[in-house]
């Protein structure tokens, strides 16, 4: 099945993933999807086109693998809205190599573990990345994901513009990072705070 459509989303960092899930249950949230393992691959040519581009070209494996193009970001009142086509694929492996058969290459590897909910109309993803936890938000319209993320206790004037590939980005130039791939064995010993990412906790009303 294909989707193509907007993606209409927002981010914050949290301190306390599990305060954030708690009010999630208060609000009557059913989870869609249990604590997961996602392995994200980003592709892009040798020449690093998409990049240059603000696109994004995607082979994810979670509890199924997926390939996803993502368009340049168009930034409003705090949210991301970029054009998303999004399908699932039947073999991961396979997918790997028929991108490698069209000149595309592995540019990045990063891994988190997400856990989904929905209520009132928007999905709500519990994401732990090996930097730190963050609250995605995603629904069909600004004004319903600000009711959502106003519900769950998230400050608004503290939503994260970043995609998860820049702050890593960033992170890795002011911390002198050798590696590339956001993976949880790349961070066993290493500590990052909100300063070191550049952002602030959305949650802080919530954990004092």
């Amino acid at each position: 099945m294909i989707r193509k459509n907007q993606e209409i989303e927002v981010k914050f960092y949290v301190a306390d993933l599990g305060a954030i899930e708690e009010q999630l249950r208060k609000l009557g949230a059913v989870q869609t999807q249990a604590r997961t393992l996602e392995i994200n691959l980003r592709f892009d040519t040798p020449e690093r086109e998409l990049e240059r581009g603000f696109r994004v070209l995607r082979l994810r494996q979670d509890t199924r693998a997926r390939l996803t193009y993502k368009g340049p970001v168009l930034g409003h009142q705090g949210v991301r809205i970029r054009q998303e086509i999004e399908f699932e694929v039947s073999d991961f492996d396979a997918a790997r190599e028929f991108l490698h058969a069209l000149g595309y290459r592995v540019s990045m590897i990063y891994e988190k573990y997400r856990t989904t909910y929905e209520v009132m109309g928007v999905e709500v993803s519990l994401d732990e990345m090996p930097y730190g936890c963050f609250v995605e938000v995603e629904g069909p319209d600004l004004e319903t994901i600000q009711a959502v993320s106003a519900k769950l206790g998230l400050d608004w004037e503290a939503s994260v513009p970043s995609s998860y590939a820049v702050l890593f980005e960033a992170l890795r130039g002011r911390m002198g990072l050798p590696f590339r791939d956001l993976i949880f064995q790349n961070f066993v010993d290493i500590e990052v705070s909100a300063e070191m990412l550049g952002v602030r906790p959305a949650d802080q009303s919530l954990v004092g």
